[in-house]
Order: structure tokens, then C-alpha cells, then sequence
């Protein structure tokens, strides 16, 4: 035992003689460094951090690194490459250095803190990196838009800008619904594409415009309108909102609908005349004026309403006077109701007739005329 003991000895220390012999020296240990400017980086969730690392060698012989990650948390991903390959070794010579690309990619989904990991060139050098999540992580959707209230009267077209942003880890199939009143139209639109559904990357957002067309005879007032976009995993919403201020519109007529009268020359005529508001907001200070044939007259009685509610009528009437001098035959008279918002015009057709007096009269002249030629013809005819 002590025989065997004495040659490891003598070996041992013929190694250790003959080894300065052979040049061989193993590297010191700041001989070798891994180098980058940014050791410690705050980022939000899902953020990815590129690193650019330097493996230097200041000593005199060639060295050959094992380039490895550890210490980074489960779940995140990571590449290391050198050029455009993926590395898991460098071979750097005396008093060079090679540049290691590091990508890290922080999940959507992880905790506020800090998390720390280290590159190492096998047994020959590490460098120490940590990342500080600046905020709790999310794994879900978010459906917002920039205005959510608008205001106009029924006739309006609204245009609502939303964003949808897909905050998970994969590419979403977006469905998009509306929960409007009977008879409102809703559009999405994508891309200025008229869409059902979108699309979406993870970790990424698209812009949605949304069409909101209200009847035309809606109702003044608050409408509230629902909006969805959901996939089989998750649902978002959004309610929008639509002030409507009504819609303005007017009518003029009779009450049997007849736009047509007659008269007899410098006579005046009364009719009856209705104001419709067929809008959905109430209409104020109605003005009625008219346009004649020369040397005809219109009065109105009354000459102005105060005010119509939506859906609900008026009464006034036209007192039409026609020249006396006017000749038989068809004169249109228009009569016209107005607001600053909105009106109507109705065209009257007046038949003219001559006053049954000057009937007479002509037929008196008739007969005095055959009269006086009887009895001229009676006196002189003889002779």
C-alpha cells in the first residue's frame, strides 16, 4: 500500500514538472470576460428585451466557451445566437471578443417583481442579468373606445372609433355583435372593410369603427347600445351612447287632403288648412305665408302657431281673396308652413268663376240689343 502510494507521488510530480514545459497555462480568471452595458431593464408584461453581449478573451490562448442561460424563471422563452446561428458554443482567440445577440421574451402573463438569470461561457465566465416587471401581468382583452357618447338628431349617421386589444399569449378570432333597438342599424368596420369578426395576433390591437343608423322616425331621447366582441375563451364590452335630439319635419294639407277650390271673381274663399309634424321633436313658431296671382290676397288665421308636439297636428285657415277683375279660368295659389328647422309647401289649384250678376247683365244687354232692332226694323222696314 505504501508502494502504490509513493508512485502516484513520483507521477504527480513528474506532471506537474514537465507541464510548464509543454506552454500550457489554464486562463485566469478575469481573463475572460462577458460584457453588456445593460445588466438591469424594466419593461412592462410581454415586452422583449434584446441583448447584445461580448465574450472577450485577454488572454493568450485560444478558449472555447459554453454558452448556456440559466436562472431565467419557467414559461419565458429565449434565444441566443451568434450572426444568424443559434449558439451553444464560441471559440474566441487571443486578445479578440464575439458578440452574443440574447432575445428574452417576457410572458403577458407573470407577477410584478424582479427576476434575475445569468449567461455563462462554461466555467470561464458569467455575467448576471436581471429584469424588473414594472407592473402585475394580464392574460386577457381589452375593448375600449375613444368616445363613447354622441349626440344628433334621427337622421344622423354616429361614428365610434374602438380599439380591441388581444393581450394573450395567442391569435384571437374576434366575433363582433350589437345589442340595438329594434330597427337601428349597426356597422363594424376593419381595414375599411365592412366586418362580422377580426383577426387579431397575440399581443396585439386592431382598430374598429363602429356605424351606429338610427330610423329616421325615432324618438328624441338616451339610447343605450351594447357592443361585444368575444371569442369561445373570452368576452369584452363596450356601451355606447346615442343622444337623439329628433328629427324636424313638417306637412301641409287639408283635412280631406283636396288641394283644390273654386271662386267667383273678387270674392274670398275660407279654407281650412292642417300642420303635421311628422318629426320626432316638437316644432315652434310656425310661420304660414303665401305666394298669389297679381292682385290676389291671402290672410291666415292665426298667422302663426306657437308650437306642434311631435307626432300631433295643428288647425289654422287661409282666407283667399281673388281679383275682382280675374277671368275665368284655373290660378294656383302656395301656401307655405315654416320653421327655422324644417317646412312644406302646398300648391291650390282655384278655379275662377264670373259673378252670376254680370250673367244677368249680358243677358239683359241681349235682349235690349234684339229689342232695338225689332223696333227699328218695325218702324222702318215699310218705307
Amino acid at each position: 500500500m505504501l508502494l502504490q502510494t509513493n508512485r502516484i507521488s513520483l507521477f504527480a510530480g513528474l506532471f506537474l514538472w514537465i507541464l510548464p514545459m509543454t506552454g500550457y497555462s489554464a486562463p485566469a480568471a478575469d481573463s475572460i470576460i462577458l460584457y453588456t452595458p445593460y445588466t438591469r431593464i424594466n419593461v412592462p408584461p410581454g415586452q422583449s428585451i434584446s441583448y447584445s453581449i461580448d465574450l472577450i478573451n485577454k488572454s493568450d490562448d485560444v478558449i472555447n466557451g459554453d454558452i448556456s442561460l440559466r436562472g431565467l424563471p419557467s414559461g419565458w422563452n429565449y434565444s441566443l445566437k451568434s450572426g444568424s446561428y443559434d449558439i451553444r458554443q464560441l471559440s474566441v482567440l487571443p486578445g479578440e471578443k464575439k458578440t452574443i445577440s440574447l432575445t428574452v421574451d417576457v410572458p403577458l402573463k407573470v407577477n410584478k417583481g424582479n427576476y434575475r438569470f445569468q449567461v455563462s461561457a462554461g466555467t470561464l465566465s458569467s455575467l448576471p442579468l436581471s429584469i424588473l416587471v414594472s407592473e402585475q401581468g394580464t392574460f386577457k382583452t381589452e375593448f375600449t373606445a375613444e368616445q363613447a357618447n354622441m349626440q344628433g338628431n334621427s337622421t344622423s349617421t354616429f361614428t365610434f372609433k374602438a380599439l380591441l386589444k388581444n393581450l394573450t399569449a395567442d391569435k384571437q378570432l374576434y366575433a363582433l355583435m350589437a345589442n340595438a333597438p329594434r330597427g337601428w342599424n349597426i356597422v363594424f368596420k376593419y381595414n375599411y372593410q365592412q366586418v362580422t369578426s377580426v383577426e387579431i395576433n397575440a399581443n396585439n390591437n386592431a382598430d374598429i369603427t363602429i356605424e351606429v343608423d338610427p330610423p329616421d322616425i325615432v324618438e328624441a331621447g338616451t339610447y343605450k347600445i351594447p357592443v361585444r366582441a368575444r371569442t369561445n375563451e373570452v368576452s369584452v364590452d363596450i356601451e355606447l351612447e346615442v343622444v337623439i335630439t329628433g328629427s324636424y319635419a313638417i306637412e301641409l294639407t287639408t283635412p280631406t287632403g283636396l288641394l283644390s277650390t273654386s271662386i267667383t271673381a273678387g270674392d274670398q274663399k275660407r279654407i281650412e288648412l292642417v300642420v303635421n309634424n311628422t318629426g320626432s321633436a316638437e316644432l315652434k313658431d310656425v310661420q304660414l305665408s303665401a305666394s298669389t296671382p297679381i292682385n290676389w290676397e291671402v290672410t291666415f288665421d292665426p298667422a302663426k302657431i306657437e308650437k306642434i308636439e311631435a307626432r300631433n297636428s295643428a288647425h289654422t285657415f287661409a282666407v283667399i281673396k281673388s281679383n275682382k277683375k280675374a277671368i275665368a279660368g284655373d290660378y294656383i295659389t302656395n301656401i307655405e308652413a315654416r320653421t327655422p328647422e324644417a317646412s312644406s309647401k302646398a300648391s291650390f289649384r282655384i278655379s275662377v268663376k264670373t259673378s252670376v250678376l254680370w250673367g244677368w247683365v249680358g243677358i239683359f244687354i241681349i235682349i235690349l240689343t234684339l229689342g232695338s232692332v225689332y223696333y227699328l226694323f218695325r218702324r222702318y222696314g215699310r218705307r
